[in-house]
């Protein structure tokens, strides 16, 4: 993608986001300077912070026809730029139930079950998301509900929390759910949620502990 259409994606992306150009800005500040000041905060200062969650298959990772599975292009860059900003992320995926009866047990076997198949060159970061990890715990909790995205959210306190998934039905829940979402690998846009972007999140007004 040209870099002047990422830019203009990105602009239209904070002017969508309700203001945001406005409230990042000071006065007789531009909203470029005051998101390039605050991107480099590891979204985190002042009190502010932010967390990152993301559906698992077809946004971060790719499962082909021969069952082998490998990151999505411009996935690992991703979270490796979030990881050097001191972003933390999560992972809000279904799984089945069955596969334990905690939210750590089904993770472990989530893990086992995507490294046996795993073929990228480079292995997946799973130590970037630690505990941040929410399956569902009946088929009842199972996306589309509410329920995962509710504990992922309510895990995060007071941080501002953004949801990247593949779907438009994922994306928009997330947003019900009091997310910033952002649909992953659309054409024209950003394959991910520009990281300084989400770095500048964590500095908005109006989120606090008791809200969401």
């Amino acid at each position: 993608m040209r870099k002047a259409t990422v830019r203009k994606a990105t602009w239209y992306l904070l002017l969508a986001l309700g203001g945001c150009v406005v409230a990042l800005a000071g006065p007789g500040e531009g909203s470029a300077a005051a998101v390039h000041r605050t991107a480099g905060a590891g979204g985190r200062a002042g009190g502010g912070c932010v967390r990152v969650y993301f559906d698992l298959g077809e946004t971060l990772v790719h499962t082909a026809e021969d069952k082998s599975v490998r990151y999505l292009p411009h996935a690992a860059e991703h979270l490796r730029a979030l990881r050097a900003r001191h972003i933390p992320v999560g992972l809000i995926t279904n799984v089945p139930p069955s596969w334990g009866s905690t939210d750590a047990e089904r993770a472990a076997e989530l893990k086992r079950v995507v490294d046996k198949d795993w073929k990228g060159s480079q292995p997946f970061a799973w130590s970037d998301f630690g505990d941040r990890i929410f399956t569902p715990r009946t088929e009842a909790e199972r996306k589309p509900a509410p329920t995962l995205w509710q504990r992922a959210k309510k895990a995060a306190g007071s941080c501002r929390v953004v949801y990247q998934a593949e779907t438009t039905d994922e994306v928009e829940a997330g947003a019900s759910a009091g997310y910033v979402s952002y649909q992953v690998n659309r054409r024209h846009w950003p394959a991910f949620m520009p990281v300084p972007l989400i770095a500048a999140l964590a500095h908005l007004p109006g989120r606090g502990p008791d809200e969401g």
